[in-house]
């Protein structure tokens, strides 16, 4: 079983506000980006809350997601993927780490990263957009342990470092969805 954990706990200090529940064109970001998921082959997904977590779960209402609050949000992204890892159910082989602020992941990205979990279940799948790594990134429960020792904001990127022997790189010929970072990426994104 895949899973997926949506990253949506950060306090969107660049943004200036919550920035997940910012509109982007008549929906609030994160729901963009979980509806997206929601319409891949992923099986699980848990959306894992902090800063202004009622707002977010607010702004998922009616989606068939579980969500968990990581209350130490504020000591980085790693608190927040442990604690979406730790929600997933034991049957879980695999998990995509989705960033909740990357509304323009398609599900045919996810299912392609899914399909190459499947044929090379032990590796981590990252894809590679016009030759530029990204994200979402998914690893094998084999290395959940591992991804959940990390620490700070660099997300899992230190144990794709370490284990570089078991990446397997999944080649998209398309741009790579921007993050939404700040007001004037969201502005760049709608124009």
């Amino acid at each position: 079983m895949a899973a997926a954990v949506v990253l949506a706990a950060g306090a969107s200090r660049r943004f200036g506000a919550q920035k997940l529940v910012a509109p982007l064109d008549g929906k609030p970001i994160v729901r963009w980006t979980v509806e997206c998921v929601l319409a891949s082959r992923v099986q699980d997904v848990v959306v894992v809350l902090g800063h202004e977590e009622d707002a977010v779960r607010s702004a998922l209402l009616g989606l068939a997601v579980r969500t968990v609050v990581n209350a130490r949000f504020s000591s980085g992204m790693s608190a927040s993927i442990a604690a979406g890892l730790a929600a997933l159910a034991p049957a879980t082989r695999g998990a995509l780490i989705v960033l909740g602020d990357q509304p323009g992941v398609s599900a045919r990205v996810l299912d392609d990263l899914v399909a190459a979990h499947e044929s090379s279940p032990e590796s981590i799948i990252v894809p590679v957009y016009r030759g530029t790594r990204g994200n979402p990134v998914l690893f094998p429960a084999s290395l959940f342990a591992d991804v959940m020792e990390t620490t700070g904001d660099t997300g899992a990127r230190d144990v794709v470092v370490r284990h570089a022997d078991r990446v397997r790189q999944v080649d998209l010929d398309i741009p790579m969805p921007p993050d939404i970072d700040t007001s004037a990426d969201l502005l760049r994104y709608v124009t």
